[in-house]
């Protein structure tokens, strides 16, 4: 069968694609970031509530408090680059999400569950008792659930060639498990979940280190989750890399220049921010952390081109000049910033008002 007569033809953009680009790669750090935070903070909770800690006030109840806010912005600022994408590559992107229909469609059940559980576990944090472990537990799950159907809709969107599992599957329950790259991919989204999360413990503990008699501990504590997941998640990235079909992968060992560049910048990074989290360093620990993040975006853009380029590029859409919901845009989101700088700076007011 012809693969390439399975794709549909694309639709014409308004704007030269490198403006897509580049919107898309921002607005994905973004949400990378908030997601990062968002599923590693409900694992480290998970984690401490195992713990059973004889302290009345542990970092869990702490994480409780910041969960449900830290859901609440992976999900909006997750609209942006699922958006983007779908203005550059919605041909596959539509594809492979009417392909795997039903997990798709359960997204937002398995999200608004999530949700209920962060906010109950944040609310009813005391009365819960031995069921708090229940609960966020419940929430974990959902949420590595969800990354799973997202990283099984990113990768089938690449293998067109997969698709003829439609003509056996024509019920929308279609997944990529026959992937190699799957499930290394899957793991390198939630092991860097967990660093993450480990930074963001460190940064409140460092940030109330002049109130808190347990900051100090907190910064500690949080630092070693960020190194130990740091360590695995190179090895998983690794193991990821080598999944990849060789003429990809060597696209990343020295057959091409940026590619390689990118992922080796990438790591160089990523171990400068281990030894910087050793050293007890959290401010630069998150500079790195951060360029490390956004040199891996890049790097999985040039994997996500690399796969499509047998079939497609975006320097090829078609182009039908429209500028005015560009200038919309760019206003809204000027508009929206500035509002949700305005909200996280009344309530980090209101915190520090509330303290004794």
């Amino acid at each position: 069968m012809n693969v390439a007569a399975l794709i549909p033809t694309a639709d014409a953009i308004p704007l030269p694609w490198g403006w897509f680009q580049v919107l898309l790669l921002l607005t994905f750090v973004v949400h990378l970031l908030f997601m990062n935070l968002m599923l590693g903070t409900a694992i480290i909770a998970l984690a401490s509530e195992s713990r059973r800690p004889a302290n009345p006030a542990p970092l869990a109840r702490d994480l409780a408090g910041e969960l449900p806010l830290l859901i609440a912005f992976a999900v909006n600022f997750g609209v942006a680059p699922l958006l983007f994408l779908q203005v550059l590559y919605g041909q596959f992107l539509y594809t492979s999400s009417v392909l795997m229909a039903v997990y798709w469609l359960t997204v937002v059940g398995l999200l608004v569950l999530a949700y209920v559980g962060a906010y109950l576990y944040r609310l009813r944090y005391d009365s819960l008792g031995n069921n708090r472990r229940l609960v966020i537990g419940l929430a974990v799950l959902l949420l590595l659930t969800i990354g799973f159907i997202f990283t099984n809709n990113m990768t089938l969107m690449l293998r067109p060639a997969a698709w003829v599992g439609y003509f056996s599957q024509r019920h929308g329950t279609l997944l990529n498990l026959g992937d190699p790259t799957l499930l290394p991919r899957w793991l390198h989204f939630m092991v860097a979940s967990v660093a993450v999360g480990g930074l963001f413990v460190a940064v409140l503990g460092h940030r109330r280190r002049l109130l808190d008699p347990m900051a100090a501990r907190r910064v500690t504590a949080g630092l070693r989750w960020f190194t130990y997941a740091t360590i695995v998640q190179i090895t998983v990235g690794l193991v990821f890399l080598i999944t990849l079909p060789p003429p990809i992968r060597g696209l990343f060992l020295g057959d091409a220049t940026l590619h390689t560049g990118l992922l080796l910048t990438g790591v160089a990074t990523a171990l400068a921010s281990i030894a910087l989290a050793m050293a007890g360093q959290v401010w630069p620990t998150v500079a790195t952390a951060g360029a490390t993040v956004t040199l891996m975006v890049l790097t999985r853009d040039l994997v996500r081109q690399a796969f499509l380029a047998p079939y497609f590029s975006p320097a090829d859409l078609e182009v039908v000049p429209q500028y005015a919901p560009l200038l919309v845009f760019i206003l809204c989101l000027a508009i929206g910033l500035t509002l949700i700088a305005y909200m996280l700076w009344l309530a980090a007011r209101a915190g520090k008002e509330s303290r004794p």
